[in-house]
């Protein structure tokens, strides 16, 4: 069985080795404790087993726990830049046997390396047995679940950096291969956004990724979509108009999945 509360003193004891007052580090240690509320909650959804529920939110507090290490050596959280984030986590974890600072029982170590490696990847990696599939869904899904939430916390020009400033981003479009993307559901590629807001429909689009239906529930309790599309004003008409659109396809799609229950 999995003890979190072993777990939980065992990170905050792994978070003395970083500079805590530091930006990067700080917004990583709220992000950890977001996705491990969120990992409970869809195992709660799920109606897992108490084992299960504890299994999830171990791997939520660790999934990130490479970026802590990432900050202090390059200061830079782009993985194409330094290192796949999920990949030096496992190695911390696993190589340096930091693992056994938070769960005793090697019973698990499959899965949660399986879980937190594929956490970032653009797909799961095939010939995981059920239960590996199950927690590496929910790690993906409470990922996704906590962006919206920092989409909607952190400030629009701090998002959309690429942008000059928030003027630009108040005038700017959205390109119509990302617009036509977004309304046949599917994700949007990183190469093919060109503006700013090609970027913002981007986020609101990991609503089409979810595994299963309660982390998108969770979004709708929390009114997301409607509150991050709200945050900025859409000066060109015909982005406006685009904006209403995925917003009302993006709630009738969110609705959908729920009502189904999948």
């Amino acid at each position: 069985m999995v003890d979190f509360n072993k777990a939980k003193n065992a990170f905050k004891e792994y978070l003395k080795n970083f500079d805590v007052n530091n930006g990067m580090i700080s917004l990583k240690i709220i992000h950890t404790y977001k996705v491990l509320e969120f990992s409970e909650y869809i195992a709660k959804d799920l109606k897992l087993s108490e084992e299960d529920i504890e299994l999830a939110k171990l791997i939520g507090l660790l999934h990130d726990i490479g970026r802590f290490e990432q900050a202090k050596r390059y200061n830079d959280f782009s993985d194409y830049k330094t290192v796949d984030h999920a990949v030096f986590g496992v190695e911390i974890l696993f190589k340096q046997n930091l693992i056994r600072n938070f769960i005793e029982d090697n019973k698990y170590d499959q899965i949660i390396y399986k879980a937190i490696l594929n956490h970032n990847k653009l797909e799961i990696e095939e010939e995981f047995s059920e239960k590996e599939l199950l927690h590496s869904k929910i790690i993906r899904d409470a990922d996704k679940a906590d962006n919206f939430r920092v989409k909607h916390e952190e400030t629009v020009k701090n998002l959309l950096y690429m942008a000059k400033d928030l003027d630009e981003i108040e005038n700017n479009f959205i390109t119509e291969k990302i617009y036509q993307d977004f309304m046949q559901n599917k994700l949007i590629i990183n190469e093919d956004r060109v503006t700013p807001l090609d970027h913002w429909v981007s986020y609101i689009a990991y609503i089409f990724d979810f595994n299963f239906s309660s982390g998108l529930k969770y979004i709708m309790e929390k009114d997301y979509i409607n509150k991050n599309i709200d945050r900025i004003n859409y000066r060109n008409p015909d982005t406006k108009n685009k904006m209403e659109a995925i917003r009302n396809h993006s709630l009738e799609y969110v609705k959908n999945r729920i009502s189904q229950g999948n």
